[in-house]
């Protein structure tokens, strides 16, 4: 298996140096970029597996550039990490909207960084076998399974690629409009209350097993999967 390439875009010398020694001895390979303009080119010519990305570059801030690549086909699919000093949930709330798969914030231990950026990895690319486990439910994407510690159900054709596409996107937060787009595809033309329609059936199977707390509504936003 090829080494999983990890860029940084750090403008703070100290703590790319940092990361240098902290990537060392890991299985990644570190990139580095200084700002956004730099970021893009490595990201075009080196197509990393995961961006971690500091929220307080010069000139273009993480934030924007994560919105930019988020509406890139070429980079849309490439899971961000923001980094940054701002702890609050409003901030955080913001970089996960922007596009972030996840949010550290400074200053963080490159351990706790490490099992980040693992976790991201699994999640948007599952085992080779096809299990994806969260929230207390595995699902066996090669055979097609669903157990909820390890009690199989069952779900509908939608059901299961709307909870498939949950699990590999959790804590962000999408609306009726994105998860058609994601979920149903963008050349389906349904009304988007057919989303709710789904959640609630989606919702029902999951309280035989307790777990209708993972499918969160977010009041005037959409809906998540989370286990907090």
């Amino acid at each position: 298996m090829s080494q999983k390439k990890i860029l940084l875009v750090e403008d703070e010398l100290a703590i790319r140096e940092m990361m240098k020694f902290a990537f060392f001895k890991s299985d990644y390979l570190l990139l580095e970029a200084e700002d956004a303009e730099e970021a893009q080119v490595m990201i075009t010519n080196e197509q990393p597996d995961l961006i971690l990305l500091d929220w307080m570059l010069p000139g273009i801030s993480g934030l924007e550039l994560a919105q930019r690549l988020k509406r890139s086909d070429s980079s849309k699919e490439i899971p961000i990490i923001m980094l940054t000093a701002r702890g609050e949930e409003n901030d955080r709330v913001r970089g996960l909207d922007a596009g972030a798969d996840d949010y550290v914030t400074k200053p963080f231990s490159p351990r706790e960084l490490m099992a980040r950026i693992k976790a991201v990895l699994r999640r948007v690319a599952p085992d080779q076998d096809g299990i994806i486990e969260l929230g207390g439910i595995r699902m066996d994407s090669e055979k097609h399974r669903l157990f909820v510690e390890d009690k199989p159900f069952e779900l509908g054709p939608t059901e299961y690629k709307l909870l498939h596409f949950f699990m590999t996107h959790p804590e962000r937060v999408y609306n009726r409009s994105q998860l058609l787009d994601r979920v149903w595809g963008g050349d389906v033309y349904i009304e988007e209350r057919t989303v709710d329609v789904h959640i609630r059936r989606l919702r029902k199977v999951l309280t035989e097993y307790n777990a209708e707390h993972l499918i969160q509504t977010v009041r005037g936003a959409g809906y998540r999967f989370s286990i907090e």
